[in-house]
C-alpha cells in the first residue's frame, strides 16, 4: 500500500451509499460457487488498531465502507435493462480492460441484452455535439480489446449540460451507466445524480476511479499506475546511461503526478539509479548552499554523473509565470514545464561554475500513458469492472468502486472528491525513497 498524507476520517453516516429502491430481482448468478454479499458487510475505514479500541473506549461509531460485491437480490432487471459505458479525461493504462470487463459482466453474467459505449467522454452524451453514435457493444467488439492502449470509446475533457446529458441516457433507455474518470470526471457523475434525482428518475450512475497519478480520496490504489512505475524503468535507465556515459552528466527525467508523486516515487524505488526525487508535496530550493542545485553540484564532482527524477507539479512555485495562470478544459491550471525549467536551471548554474556537463532531458509521458495495462493493472481493471456491474444491478448509486485495506467497497462520490490524495513526506514510502536516493531530506538552500 502507498501511504498518502493523513486526513481526517469521515463520520460513519457520510460513507452511506445512496440506493434506487427496494430490491425484488433475484440474481441470476445464483448458480455461482463464491457466496452474495450481505450489505451488512463492512470495510473499516481505519488500518491501525489503536484507533478502533480509542474509538470503541470512547462509545464512537466506527466509520466503514460498504463491501463491494455480488448481491442477492438486484433492483434492475437484467432483461429489460440497458447499461452505457463512457470514458473521460486523459489516456490511462487499463481503459479498454475496464470497458471490457463491464460489458463481460453485464452481458455474459447478468444477461443484460443493451450494453452502449457512449463516444469522446461526456461530450458523447450531449446532443449539442456531433460525435458518433454510441457504439453498441459485444462479444467480438472487446474480444480482445484489453491488448491494445488508448480507449475504445474515445475521451475528452470538460463539462457538459447535465440537463442534456440526463435526456441522453432517457433516449436511450439507459438504466446504469458506468463513468470510468479522475475527480473531475467523478464531479460530473455527481452532479448527473443531482440531476437525476431532481427528474425522480431510477438511473444508476456508478463511478470506475481512473487517474494515473493515483490521487483519487479513499481508494488505495487506481489502475494505471502500476503500469507507469513499470515503464517508467525503460526511461529512467536511458538517463542513468546518458548520466554515466559523460563527464559530469545528469539525466533528468520528468514523470507524471500533477499535486501526488506516486509514481515517481515508486519508479525511483524501483530503478535503484535515481539519485534525486522530486515530487509536488515536498518543496525543494534551487538556489543556496542546501538548495537543489548546490547538492547536485556537489554530487557530480565526486561521483561525475547524477540520475533525477521529477513529478510534473514538483516545484511549479519556482517556474517563472508569465500573467495570470492558464486554465485547462476540466478547469485545472496548466503547469508549467517544470522537466524543462530544471534542464535550463541545471545547465546555467554549472556553466556559471566553469563545470563541463551534459544534461539529458527525457518526458515519456505521453509515450506511457497510452501503454496498454500490465497484468497487475489488467487484472485490477478486471475487478474494477465487475464489482461495478455488481453494485449497479443492485440499485447503488452516486458512487464510486473503492479498493481500501486491500477490500473492494463502495464509497460514495461526494466522499471521493471531498480532498486530494498526496503522497506523505512523514510516510515510510518517502523515507525508503530518501533512504535509496540518498538525497538531502530537505533542500530549501
Amino acid at each position: 500500500m502507498v501511504e498518502e498524507r493523513p486526513v481526517a476520517l469521515p463520520a460513519p453516516d457520510e460513507l452511506e451509499v445512496a440506493r434506487l429502491g427496494e430490491v425484488r430481482v433475484p440474481s441470476p448468478l445464483r448458480g455461482m460457487s463464491a457466496p452474495f454479499v450481505d450489505d451488512s458487510s463492512k470495510v473499516l475505514a481505519y488500518s491501525e488498531a489503536a484507533d478502533v479500541e480509542a474509538r470503541q473506549s470512547r462509545g464512537e461509531p466506527l466509520a466503514a465502507f460498504e463491501s463491494a460485491g455480488p448481491r442477492g437480490e438486484l433492483y434492475f432487471d437484467p432483461d429489460s435493462t440497458g447499461c452505457g459505458i463512457v470514458t473521460c479525461g486523459g489516456l490511462c493504462p487499463g481503459l479498454n480492460d475496464v470497458i471490457r470487463s463491464v460489458f463481460m459482466t453485464a452481458h455474459h453474467q447478468y444477461g443484460v441484452r443493451r450494453v452502449l459505449g457512449f463516444r469522446y467522454g461526456y461530450a458523447g452524451l450531449s446532443t449539442k455535439n456531433s460525435y458518433a453514435a454510441p457504439l453498441f457493444l459485444d462479444s467480438e467488439t472487446v474480444g480482445r480489446v484489453h491488448r491494445h492502449g488508448g480507449t475504445l470509446l474515445g475521451s475528452s475533457r470538460g463539462a457538459q449540460d447535465r440537463g442534456d446529458m440526463v435526456d441522453t441516457l432517457v433516449a436511450w433507455k439507459i438504466g446504469i451507466l458506468f463513468v470510468v474518470g479522475g475527480d473531475g470526471t467523478l464531479r460530473g457523475a455527481s452532479a448527473l445524480c443531482d440531476e437525476i434525482e431532481r427528474r425522480g428518475l431510477k438511473i444508476s450512475v456508478i463511478a470506475i476511479p481512473k487517474t494515473i497519478d493515483n490521487d483519487l480520496m479513499w481508494t488505495q490504489q487506481t489502475f494505471g499506475l502500476a503500469t507507469a512505475v513499470e515503464a517508467a524503468q525503460a526511461p529512467i535507465a536511458a538517463a542513468h546511461n546518458e548520466a554515466k556515459g559523460a563527464w559530469n552528466g545528469v539525466g533528468l527525467v520528468k514523470l507524471m503526478g500533477r499535486h501526488a508523486g506516486f509514481i515517481a516515487a515508486n519508479a525511483t524505488l524501483a530503478s535503484g539509479d535515481v539519485n534525486y526525487c522530486l515530487v509536488p508535496e515536498v518543496p525543494f530550493a534551487l538556489a543556496g548552499e542546501g538548495g537543489f542545485l548546490s547538492v547536485l553540484e556537489q554530487r557530480l564532482k565526486k561521483r561525475r554523473h547524477a540520475v533525477v527524477v521529477v513529478a510534473e507539479g514538483a516545484g511549479q512555485d519556482l517556474v517563472e509565470s508569465a500573467g495570470d495562470k492558464e486554465i485547462d478544459a476540466s478547469g485545472n491550471a496548466r503547469l508549467k514545464d517544470v522537466g524543462v525549467f530544471l534542464k535550463e536551471k541545471i545547465e546555467e548554474h554549472l556553466a556559471s561554475r566553469s563545470m563541463e556537463h551534459t544534461v539529458k532531458y527525457i518526458d515519456p509521458s505521453y509515450t506511457i500513458r497510452s501503454l496498454p495495462a500490465n497484468s497487475m493493472d489488467s487484472a485490477f481493471c478486471q475487478v474494477l469492472g465487475q464489482h461495478a456491474v455488481h453494485a449497479g444491478m443492485a440499485g447503488r448509486t452516486d458512487m464510486m468502486v473503492g479498493f481500501w485495506n486491500h477490500r473492494f467497497t463502495h464509497v460514495p462520490l461526494h466522499l471521493a472528491v471531498s480532498a486530494r490524495k498526496e503522497l506523505d513526506p512523514r510516510g515510510d514510502t518517502w523515507q525508503r525513497v530518501l533512504q535509496t536516493t540518498g538525497q538531502p531530506a530537505h533542500m530549501m538552500g
